[in-house]
């Protein structure tokens, strides 16, 4: 398993290549679409990574301003932008916690798989690094606007798992001090082949994962998927 920081900077591709075979049953876009109306929103992306998520909102919202701290990955979400034809949306390198972004300038700011990462990486920075992007999170939006975290629940699971400490500790953040709400769904992965499967989760996830994924004779691996939401009024840190 090679470290994600790493993957980010050197790998885009790969990382490309595995994501775009999750969530099988399109199930996130339901789930966001359940606690906002996407129309005509003005839309800020954080930890955009690959462009995942930013496709995903793009052909729905009036606009997406994507951001992330590794340029490859951007390079990649640029690419498929321009493929789909979706000139409502800008990617930009930018750290989480400064965004070059005006205040109040947008109805939806949506952090995917980003500040989960800092817990790893920074131990004992992650809170204050965490904090600091969803502030920003929360100075970009309008009054009525939403901010979203998305993270996972568990990959191999098919019912949210109990996270490791510091991902726990992260979770009672978010739904503690700064009031966000949480549901889960299901955003199973499906491969072409058993073999492309092991190959994927082994580079990302590790040894461990493939082999996992292989004992199940399947090309469905489930993985759960957590989204915190909370509206920009609501009491709580700024």
């Amino acid at each position: 398993m090679i470290d994600a920081r790493e993957v980010y900077e050197s790998y885009p591709d790969q990382y490309a290549a595995l994501v775009q075979h999750e969530d099988r049953e399109g199930n996130l876009l339901k789930a966001i679409e359940s606690r906002v109306t996407l129309a005509d929103l003005e839309v800020v992306e954080l930890g955009a990574g690959t462009g995942r998520v930013t496709t995903l909102l793009g052909p729905r919202v009036r606009s997406v301003r994507a951001f992330d701290g590794a340029a490859p990955m951007l390079r990649l979400a640029q690419r498929e932008l321009t493929r789909l034809g979706l000139t409502n949306c800008t990617v930009n390198v930018a750290d989480n916690g400064a965004l070059p972004v005006a205040d109040g300038s947008a109805d939806l700011s949506i952090a995917g798989w980003t500040y989960g990462h800092q817990t790893v990486w920074e131990p004992s920075e992650w809170k204050a690094l965490v904090e600091a992007g969803l502030r920003e999170m929360l100075r970009v939006l309008r009054p009525g606007g939403t901010a979203m975290v998305i993270e996972t629940l568990g990959t191999g699971h098919s019912v949210p798992f109990q996270p490791p400490e510091q991902l726990r500790r992260y979770y009672e953040l978010l739904e503690g001090t700064w009031g966000f709400k949480r549901m889960w769904i299901r955003t199973d992965y499906e491969f072409p082949s058993m073999d492309e499967g092991v190959r994927l989760l082994d580079f990302f996830f590790g040894e461990e994962c493939a082999r996992s994924f292989s004992r199940l004779g399947s090309t469905i691996y489930p993985e759960c998927t957590g989204l915190w939401w909370r509206p920009s009024s609501l009491n709580g840190r700024t």
